[in-house]
């Protein structure tokens, strides 16, 4: 596999499998569920550029001019990441030929990174601890990122059928 394909597949993969888990959150919102709003991802990143890494609550927080699209752009770079780091983990093998389970336990570790590092910095506290629910907003990031696991295999047998 060359460099360029390596990098188209990693770019397929990550924004289909971040396409996969929007579409789980366009569903759960359309069922009354809450899910994050991207702005105050954004917003985090405008005072994290000003030295700011944490907060008692980000909706408090001054607003940061473009922190929706701000916020988008993290997440969709989060899941170009994640999708390189799956192919660096599973390795060419898997990218020619994709099965679920390392995507979806990839999906199911990367629930680590909102649990231990966004929600503490937006405010939420570790694993959701400063929530009303903590145990009811775990197991929406986990189930999310479970989504985001199944979405990464979809998108990687996508790129390897259009690879054959």
């Amino acid at each position: 596999m060359t460099i360029s394909s390596l990098v188209l597949s990693i770019l397929f993969i990550g924004i289909g499998a971040t396409l996969v888990m929007d579409l789980w959150t366009v569903l759960l919102r359309y069922l009354g569920v809450t899910t994050l709003n991207y702005a105050m991802v954004g917003r985090w990143a405008g005072h994290l550029r000003e030295g700011r890494w944490r907060h008692a609550a980000i909706g408090k927080a001054a607003p940061v001019r473009g922190e929706l699209a701000w916020g988008w752009l993290l997440h969709y770079a989060t899941g170009l990441v994640f999708a390189a780091l799956l192919a660096a983990i599973a390795g060419e093998g898997w990218l020619r030929g994709p099965t679920l389970w390392p995507a979806l336990l990839f999906g199911v570790v990367s629930v680590l990174v909102p649990l231990c590092v966004v929600q503490p910095a937006l405010g939420a506290g570790y694993f959701a601890t400063n929530t009303p629910a903590p145990l009811k907003s775990c197991l929406r990031s986990l189930a999310t990122h479970c989504v985001f696991g199944l979405g990464l295999y979809l998108a990687a047998l996508g790129v390897a059928a259009a690879g054959n």
